[in-house]
C-alpha cells in the first residue's frame, strides 16, 4: 500500500506503509487483517472450548476492518482535495486520534474488570470467557477491542475536525459536496458500530456510550454539513 507522505496519514496507514518489506493494496490489508483476528478468535476458542465469545469477537473483528477500509477511503478522499494545511495537520498530523482511542480503551478496560463485576452478574467478561478465562483469550480480546476502540476515536475526531473546517473555511459548492461525501463515510463507519450493540443489550452503560457515541457523531457531521 503506497503511503502518502509523513503526517497526512492516519496512524494505522502509516504502520502498514512503514513496515519494511510490506508493500500491499488498501483492500489486501484489510483482508489480512480480519483474516489474522478472525483466525486468531477461531483457534483459542477451540482450544479453550470458549465458543460463546466467538460471535461478537467476530462483529467486533467485522467492525473493525470496515472501519480500516473507510477510514483509508476517507482518508484518500480527503487528501484528494484541495484542503488548508491547518486542517491537513489537525486530522492526521496532531495524534490527537490517537489519544482519544487510548483514554476510550483505558476507560473500556477499567469498565470490565473494575466496574461491570460489581454491577451485572455476571460480567461481560464471565460470560464471554468463564469464571477462570485462559490468559490468552484475555489478550486477544483485549487487542481487537483495542482494534475497535481506536477507529471509535479516529471516528469520533474526524467528525469533530470537520465541523471545525465548516467553521472556519469556505469552499467552491463543488469542494463542498465532496467534502460532505468524505463526511458520510465517516458517518457510515459511526452507523456500522451499531452492530456491537446486540451483545451489549445486557450491560445499559455500555449500550448507553455506544448508542450516545453513534448520536453525537450523527449530530456533529449533520451540523457540519449544514454549515458549509
Amino acid at each position: 500500500m503506497t503511503s502518502p507522505e509523513y503526517g497526512e496519514t492516519w496512524v494505522y496507514e502509516s504502520l502498514v506503509g512503514t513496515v519494511p518489506g510490506v508493500d500491499v493494496s488498501a483492500r489486501t490489508a484489510v483482508a489480512l487483517q480480519f483474516l489474522g483476528f478472525e483466525a486468531a478468535i477461531l483457534v483459542v476458542a477451540a482450544v479453550y472450548d470458549l465458543q460463546a465469545a466467538v460471535i461478537p469477537g467476530t462483529a467486533a473483528v467485522v467492525v473493525a476492518a470496515i472501519g480500516s477500509w473507510l477510514m483509508i477511503r476517507f482518508s484518500k478522499s480527503v487528501r484528494e482535495l484541495p484542503t488548508p494545511a491547518a486542517y491537513r495537520r489537525l486530522l492526521f498530523g496532531s495524534s490527537i486520534d490517537v489519544v482519544l482511542g487510548v483514554l476510550a480503551f483505558v476507560t473500556l478496560v477499567t469498565y470490565l474488570f473494575v466496574v461491570d463485576p460489581g454491577t451485572s452478574e455476571p460480567s461481560l467478561v464471565t460470560s464471554l470467557f468463564g469464571a477462570d478465562p485462559p490468559a490468552v483469550a484475555i489478550w486477544l480480546a483485549l487487542l481487537v477491542l483495542w482494534d475497535v476502540v481506536y477507529r471509535i476515536g479516529t471516528c469520533w475526531w474526524a467528525s469533530l475536525v470537520g465541523l471545525w473546517r465548516a467553521l472556519v473555511y469556505e469552499f467552491e459548492p463543488a469542494v463542498t459536496r465532496r467534502y460532505r461525501r468524505a463526511d458520510t463515510i465517516n458517518l457510515v463507519f459511526a452507523v456500522v458500530q451499531l452492530l456491537l450493540i446486540p451483545f451489549v443489550i445486557g450491560y445499559p452503560l455500555l449500550l448507553v456510550v455506544l448508542g450516545g457515541h453513534v448520536v453525537a457523531v450523527l449530530t456533529v457531521t449533520t451540523l457540519s454539513r449544514r454549515l458549509q
